[in-house]
Protein backbone atom coordinates (compact mmCIF):
# COMPACT_ATOMS: atom_id res chain seq x y z
CA UNK A 1 0.00 0.00 0.00
CA UNK A 2 1.19 3.59 -0.58
CA UNK A 3 3.01 5.31 2.25
CA UNK A 4 0.97 7.42 4.61
CA UNK A 5 1.41 11.16 4.16
CA UNK A 6 0.93 14.13 6.46
CA UNK A 7 -2.75 15.08 6.39
CA UNK A 8 -3.95 11.56 5.63
CA UNK A 9 -6.55 10.00 7.87
CA UNK A 10 -4.82 7.55 10.21
CA UNK A 11 -5.98 4.03 9.31
CA UNK A 12 -8.52 2.68 11.75
CA UNK A 13 -8.08 -0.83 13.15
CA UNK A 14 -9.16 -3.22 15.86
CA UNK A 15 -6.50 -4.78 18.05
CA UNK A 16 -5.82 -6.56 21.31
CA UNK A 17 -3.82 -4.51 23.79
CA UNK A 18 -2.59 -4.78 27.35
CA UNK A 19 -5.64 -2.65 28.29
CA UNK A 20 -8.09 -4.89 26.41
CA UNK A 21 -9.41 -4.85 22.84
CA UNK A 22 -9.73 -1.44 21.16
CA UNK A 23 -11.09 0.16 18.03
CA UNK A 24 -8.41 2.74 17.34
CA UNK A 25 -10.46 5.75 16.24
CA UNK A 26 -12.93 5.14 19.03
CA UNK A 27 -10.05 4.85 21.52
CA UNK A 28 -8.54 8.15 20.35
CA UNK A 29 -11.87 9.93 20.75
CA UNK A 30 -11.47 13.70 21.11
CA UNK A 31 -7.82 13.46 22.14
CA UNK A 32 -4.56 13.68 20.30
CA UNK A 33 -2.77 10.36 20.00
CA UNK A 34 0.79 9.13 19.63
CA UNK A 35 1.15 5.67 18.15
CA UNK A 36 4.70 4.35 18.36
CA UNK A 37 6.18 0.97 17.54
CA UNK A 38 9.19 -0.86 18.91
CA UNK A 39 10.94 -3.85 17.31
CA UNK A 40 10.45 -6.41 20.09
CA UNK A 41 9.79 -6.97 23.77
CA UNK A 42 12.68 -7.92 26.08
CA UNK A 43 15.15 -5.80 24.12
CA UNK A 44 17.41 -3.16 25.70
CA UNK A 45 16.68 0.03 23.75
CA UNK A 46 12.92 -0.59 23.78
CA UNK A 47 12.98 -1.09 27.54
CA UNK A 48 14.47 2.37 28.01
CA UNK A 49 12.05 3.96 25.54
CA UNK A 50 8.85 2.67 27.08
CA UNK A 51 10.19 3.56 30.49
CA UNK A 52 10.79 7.13 29.33
CA UNK A 53 7.30 7.32 27.82
CA UNK A 54 5.86 6.13 31.14
CA UNK A 55 7.80 8.82 33.04
CA UNK A 56 6.21 11.47 30.82
CA UNK A 57 2.66 10.26 31.46
CA UNK A 58 1.52 13.50 33.13
CA UNK A 59 3.14 15.62 30.43
CA UNK A 60 1.14 13.80 27.75
CA UNK A 61 -2.06 14.11 29.77
CA UNK A 62 -1.54 17.87 30.17
CA UNK A 63 -1.55 18.11 26.39
CA UNK A 64 -4.65 15.90 25.97
CA UNK A 65 -2.50 13.23 24.34
CA UNK A 66 -3.05 9.49 24.59
CA UNK A 67 -0.07 7.27 23.85
CA UNK A 68 -0.09 3.68 22.68
CA UNK A 69 2.79 1.35 21.88
CA UNK A 70 3.01 -1.54 19.44
CA UNK A 71 5.19 -4.54 18.73
CA UNK A 72 4.65 -7.91 17.11
CA UNK A 73 4.84 -9.78 20.43
CA UNK A 74 1.77 -11.31 22.04
CA UNK A 75 -0.07 -10.14 25.13
CA UNK A 76 1.63 -12.67 27.39
CA UNK A 77 5.05 -11.30 26.40
CA UNK A 78 3.85 -7.74 26.84
CA UNK A 79 2.57 -8.41 30.36
CA UNK A 80 5.83 -10.03 31.49
CA UNK A 81 8.00 -7.40 29.82
CA UNK A 82 6.07 -4.51 31.42
CA UNK A 83 7.25 -5.85 34.79
CA UNK A 84 10.85 -5.45 33.55
CA UNK A 85 10.14 -1.94 32.25
CA UNK A 86 8.68 -0.90 35.60
CA UNK A 87 11.58 -2.38 37.55
CA UNK A 88 14.40 -1.00 35.39
CA UNK A 89 12.93 2.50 35.02
CA UNK A 90 11.20 2.79 38.40
CA UNK A 91 7.83 3.53 36.77
CA UNK A 92 4.32 2.15 36.57
CA UNK A 93 3.59 1.92 32.87
CA UNK A 94 -0.05 2.82 32.35
CA UNK A 95 -0.56 3.17 28.61
CA UNK A 96 -1.65 0.26 26.36
CA UNK A 97 0.65 -1.77 24.13
CA UNK A 98 -0.78 -3.36 21.00
CA UNK A 99 -0.09 -7.04 20.39
CA UNK A 100 0.31 -6.98 16.61
CA UNK A 101 1.33 -10.62 16.20
CA UNK A 102 -0.13 -10.92 12.70
CA UNK A 103 1.45 -7.57 11.70
CA UNK A 104 -1.82 -6.19 10.38
CA UNK A 105 -1.45 -2.81 12.04
CA UNK A 106 2.27 -2.60 11.24
CA UNK A 107 1.46 -3.27 7.57
CA UNK A 108 -1.23 -0.57 7.47
CA UNK A 109 1.17 1.94 8.95
CA UNK A 110 4.22 0.76 6.94
CA UNK A 111 6.20 0.05 10.11
CA UNK A 112 7.95 -3.15 9.02
CA UNK A 113 11.71 -3.26 8.52
CA UNK A 114 13.41 -4.80 5.50
CA UNK A 115 16.43 -7.07 5.24
CA UNK A 116 18.31 -4.72 2.93
CA UNK A 117 18.26 -2.17 5.74
CA UNK A 118 18.81 -4.30 8.86
CA UNK A 119 19.13 -8.06 8.51
CA UNK A 120 19.14 -8.44 12.29
CA UNK A 121 15.59 -7.04 12.40
CA UNK A 122 14.30 -9.67 9.95
CA UNK A 123 14.26 -13.19 11.41
CA UNK A 124 13.76 -16.18 9.08
CA UNK A 125 12.30 -13.83 6.50
CA UNK A 126 9.81 -12.32 8.96
CA UNK A 127 10.29 -8.57 9.49
CA UNK A 128 9.95 -6.81 12.82
CA UNK A 129 8.89 -3.21 13.24
CA UNK A 130 11.18 -0.19 13.14
CA UNK A 131 10.74 2.67 15.62
CA UNK A 132 7.85 4.54 13.99
CA UNK A 133 6.05 7.51 15.53
CA UNK A 134 2.71 8.90 14.38
CA UNK A 135 1.19 12.00 15.96
CA UNK A 136 -2.53 12.05 15.22
CA UNK A 137 -4.94 14.88 15.97
CA UNK A 138 -8.54 14.63 17.25
CA UNK A 139 -9.81 14.64 13.66
CA UNK A 140 -7.73 11.47 13.17
CA UNK A 141 -5.38 13.24 10.75
CA UNK A 142 -1.69 12.33 10.72
CA UNK A 143 0.23 15.45 11.71
CA UNK A 144 3.75 14.07 12.07
CA UNK A 145 5.68 10.92 11.21
CA UNK A 146 9.11 9.88 12.44
CA UNK A 147 11.01 6.70 11.62
CA UNK A 148 14.05 5.58 13.59
CA UNK A 149 16.15 2.46 13.00
CA UNK A 150 16.06 -0.30 15.58
CA UNK A 151 19.53 0.72 16.82
CA UNK A 152 18.55 4.27 17.85
CA UNK A 153 16.29 5.14 20.77
CA UNK A 154 13.91 8.05 20.34
CA UNK A 155 14.07 11.46 22.00
CA UNK A 156 10.73 11.77 23.76
CA UNK A 157 11.45 15.39 24.71
CA UNK A 158 11.43 16.11 20.97
CA UNK A 159 8.12 14.28 20.56
CA UNK A 160 6.63 16.50 23.27
CA UNK A 161 8.19 19.59 21.66
CA UNK A 162 6.65 18.82 18.28
CA UNK A 163 3.28 18.17 19.90
CA UNK A 164 3.49 21.59 21.56
CA UNK A 165 4.33 23.21 18.23
CA UNK A 166 1.46 21.51 16.40
CA UNK A 167 -1.07 22.40 19.07
CA UNK A 168 0.16 26.01 19.20
CA UNK A 169 -0.07 26.41 15.43
CA UNK A 170 -3.63 25.10 15.54
CA UNK A 171 -4.57 27.87 17.98
CA UNK A 172 -2.62 30.81 16.52
CA UNK A 173 -1.42 31.91 13.05
CA UNK A 174 2.19 31.09 13.86
CA UNK A 175 4.97 28.67 13.03
CA UNK A 176 7.92 27.74 15.23
CA UNK A 177 11.64 28.24 14.47
CA UNK A 178 14.50 25.81 14.83
CA UNK A 179 14.98 24.49 18.35
CA UNK A 180 11.83 26.28 19.54
CA UNK A 181 10.35 25.33 22.89
CA UNK A 182 7.39 26.57 24.90
CA UNK A 183 7.94 30.18 26.00
CA UNK A 184 10.22 31.11 23.10
CA UNK A 185 9.26 33.62 20.41
CA UNK A 186 7.38 32.26 17.43
CA UNK A 187 7.27 33.18 13.74
CA UNK A 188 4.29 35.00 12.26
CA UNK A 189 2.57 32.86 9.63
CA UNK A 190 3.09 34.14 6.05
CA UNK A 191 -0.68 34.53 5.65
CA UNK A 192 -0.71 37.33 8.28
CA UNK A 193 0.43 40.83 7.30
CA UNK A 194 2.89 42.66 9.50
CA UNK A 195 0.23 45.30 10.23
CA UNK A 196 -2.22 42.63 11.43
CA UNK A 197 0.52 40.85 13.35
CA UNK A 198 1.18 43.98 15.39
CA UNK A 199 -2.44 43.94 16.54
CA UNK A 200 -2.37 40.24 17.41
CA UNK A 201 0.91 40.01 19.31
CA UNK A 202 2.42 42.20 22.05
CA UNK A 203 5.77 42.33 20.24
CA UNK A 204 6.70 41.81 16.58
CA UNK A 205 10.26 41.97 15.24
CA UNK A 206 10.68 42.21 11.46
CA UNK A 207 13.97 40.55 10.50
CA UNK A 208 13.06 40.19 6.83
CA UNK A 209 9.74 40.82 5.05
CA UNK A 210 9.25 37.05 5.11
CA UNK A 211 10.63 36.47 8.63
CA UNK A 212 8.79 38.16 11.49
CA UNK A 213 9.32 37.00 15.04
CA UNK A 214 6.57 37.52 17.59
CA UNK A 215 6.01 37.13 21.30
CA UNK A 216 2.82 35.43 22.41
CA UNK A 217 0.80 36.80 25.31
CA UNK A 218 1.73 34.86 28.45
CA UNK A 219 -1.77 33.42 28.79
CA UNK A 220 -1.63 32.02 25.24
CA UNK A 221 1.69 30.18 25.30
Amino acid sequence: MPSLRLGDTAPDFEANTTAGPIKFHEWVGDSWAILFSHPADFTPVCTTELGEAAKLDQEFKKRNVKIIGLSTNDLKDHATWVEDINEVNNVQLGFPIIADVDRQVATKYDMLDQEIHDASNVVNGVPYTVRSVFIIDPKKKIRLTLTYPASCGRNFDEILRVTDSLQLSDKHPVTTPANWKVGDDVIVHPSVSTEDAKTKFPKVEVLKPYLRKATLPKDQE
